[in-house]
């Protein structure tokens, strides 16, 4: 896609299923890439599978978004290193599936401190970079759950709704610079975290065929999506494909949510 290539780009959540192919997408496009993930022994397998090839546009360090002093170091570090940031992904998040009446507060606060204030505090410290250079595009991978309400997952989809608003209303702001910031909304997908949600009995079909009892649709297009379906899409907000393209919601969920 073009605009990628020779491109600095940031990734948080780069351990993670979707962050990894993210990460793989954009080097694999001839970008050089700052992945940052609280699993630094992750990123060092990552950045082993990617092998020596791949070395000189992969760099890696352990960050928790949660902390926004050592967001903006982190960032710093990369424009100082690396060089000028371009491109940015948001991928970082963490679950909650309780009911909201079972969620104590400690739970909810977390889950709003990784998902709507680490996207806070890396859309900040990327977009004041961005804006004397007046060139830039970001992405948040956010849910589906963000436009649509979950059983047992208020809290996440509420810290998930957040996020996209704030990568939003920074595109709005950002916008006469240049500056695109989008959303990329997955709905169920093949990743640990999913699996993490699923009861042990539960299975493939189970997820695609959806769940009556709390009101959850099934997926029209009859399949998970694979992380590499949503890096795609992540890729293409990126990229200057989409350069006309700002402040929108990019669902990747097949049909689920049964919206535009």
């Amino acid at each position: 896609m073009k605009g990628i290539d020779g491109q600095i780009a940031v990734v948080t959540g780069a351990a993670g299923g979707i962050g990894q192919a993210v990460v793989r997408r954009l080097v694999g496009a001839g970008a050089r890439v700052a992945a940052f993930d609280v699993d630094a022994t992750a990123l060092e397998t990552l950045a082993r599978q990617l092998g020596d090839a791949s070395s000189d546009r992969l760099w890696h360090a352990a960050l928790d978004v949660r902390q926004p002093e050592a967001v903006d170091a982190a960032i710093d570090r990369v424009e100082r290193e690396l060089g000028p940031i371009g491109l940015g992904v948001n991928v970082a998040g963490v679950l909650s599936t309780t009911t909201m009446l079972e969620t104590d507060d400690e739970t909810f606060r977390r889950v709003f401190e990784v998902n709507t204030f680490g996207v806070f505090h890396v859309l900040r410290a990327i977009g004041r970079r961005m804006t004397p250079r007046r060139k830039g595009s970001l992405v948040t991978v956010s849910s589906n759950a963000a436009g649509i309400p979950r059983h047992g997952m208020a809290a996440y989809a509420a810290s998930k709704a957040a996020a996209s608003m704030l990568t939003r209303c920074l595109g709005l702001e950002l916008a006469p610079l240049g500056i695109r910031c989008n959303n990329v909304a997955p709905g169920s997908t093949r990743t640990p975290m999913l699996s993490s949600m699923l009861p042990e009995t539960a299975s493939v079909e189970d997820v695609v065929a959806g769940s009556p009892a709390t009101f959850k649709t099934g997926i029209p297009l009859g399949k998970l999506a694979e992380p590499d379906d949503v890096a795609g899409a992540v890729l293409f907000l990126l990229s200057d494909e989409a350069g006309h393209i700002t402040m929108t919601d990019l669902y990747v969920d097949g049909g689920a949510t049964l919206r535009a």
